[in-house]
């Protein structure tokens, strides 16, 4: 799983990936955090409470301004499973499915506990963050997925009737590793995605996401990342409804000034395809990051999921320096996102340096455990 395949990593190399990773992890979070407020909030109503522009800034959801969701939690563990895989790789273990799936279970835990178990020793540095306890409205396909330890898998998925956006939202990480080939991120969030939703729209949505960051963080344009996710569906069983939700967003782009309507019209259904057509369309409409995730929310579909797949589409084509700083003041988890998003940088361009199979950083260790138990 190293991020380099005969590539050097430069100095300028290195930076303008973490600033990718950064603008992924950050921009996933801010419209997460942007849409939160308003999620399945009717238009009308919006514009009601919020002024006849709707949503233009951040508000209140769960007590405060910045708040993200369990999209954005789930996404945090997404890139705690990486890292792990990477760092368990040195015992000879290596089934990423497996890293990521325990990773998912301390996130299930999070959800039940009042706060860190200090006993768990395996947990690493990110489930002892305190503020990742709170319960922030998961859904049941997530709960009843991760509510056992036993892992769904492509032969046997879990919820194999769940087709929201969910799996969706928490696989951009996947597309950070950017030493890999597309059609292996793209395979390893499917498999992901089957540990709470099984259905074959959202698993592959999940993959076409994911191969879509990839593109984006390797420095395509939006339009050529969405090409080649569209490729890479083509060859899959059951790939026809998320290639005709993707084609209908290319299409819509076309189709006169950007709107409320148009956004609604895609992401409508409430489906993981759906909702990832709408965040693609923001995207591509987008004249900077601000109009990107207000268009993304600001409407009466699922607001949270498209805003945090445009922001994490935004954030990995222009990197960290494109976001809005005033909504990045507020977010909820900013030092903790910075943090592990300056890990998985590290990891991924050096993380020879920090360990292998003859030895490790100590402290290194100590935040991601080779241990297996969650």
């Amino acid at each position: 799983m190293g991020a380099t395949t005969g590539a050097v990593w430069g100095r300028s190399e290195q930076q303008d990936f973490r600033s990718r990773v950064r603008g992924t992890l950050l921009g996933a979070a801010v419209g997460d955090a942007l849409g939160a407020p308003v999620d399945l909030t009717d238009l009308e109503e919006i514009r009601r409470v919020h002024g006849p522009e709707g949503l233009v800034d951040l508000a209140p959801a769960y007590g405060r301004r910045g708040a993200v969701t369990h999209l954005t939690q789930l996404t945090l563990f997404t890139v705690d499973g990486l890292i792990r895989a990477q760092v368990r790789r040195d015992t000879g273990a290596w089934h990423p499915p497996t890293d990521l799936h325990r990773a998912y279970l301390r996130w299930a835990a999070t959800q039940r506990d009042w706060g860190p178990d200090l006993r768990r020793k395996d947990d690493g540095w990110l489930a002892r963050e305190e503020w990742l306890y709170a319960r922030r409205d998961p859904t049941r396909p997530l709960l009843l997925g991760l509510g056992d330890d036993t892992m769904g898998t492509l032969e046997s998925p879990k919820n194999t009737g769940a087709t929201g956006p969910e799996a969706t939202v928490r696989s951009a990480p996947f597309g950070l590793l950017v030493g890999w080939e597309p059609q292996l991120v793209a395979q390893l969030a499917v498999e992901c995605a089957t540990q709470t939703h099984g259905h074959p729209t959202a698993c592959l949505s999940a993959g076409a996401y994911a191969v879509t960051v990839h593109a984006l963080a390797r420095g395509d344009s939006l339009d050529g990342a969405v090409q080649r996710a569209l490729a890479l569906l083509a060859a899959r069983p059951g790939h026809e409804a998320v290639s005709q939700a993707l084609q209908h967003a290319l299409g819509a782009v076309r189709q006169g000034l950007p709107g409320p309507a148009r956004v609604e019209e895609l992401a409508g259904a409430g489906t993981a395809e759906a909702v990832l057509a709408a965040a693609v369309y923001c995207a591509l409409v987008a004249e900077d990051v601000r109009h990107g995730l207000r268009l993304a929310v600001n409407h009466g579909a699922p607001s949270a999921p498209t805003g945090a797949l445009t922001g994490g589409l935004l954030g990995a084509l222009h990197g960290e320096t494109a976001l809005p700083p005033a909504w990045l003041a507020e977010l909820e988890g900013r030092p903790t996102i910075l943090e592990l998003a300056d890990d998985f940088a590290m990891e991924m361009t050096q993380g020879p340096a920090l360990h292998n199979p003859t030895g490790a950083s100590p402290g290194w260790l100590a935040r991601y455990p080779r241990g297996d138990r969650t």
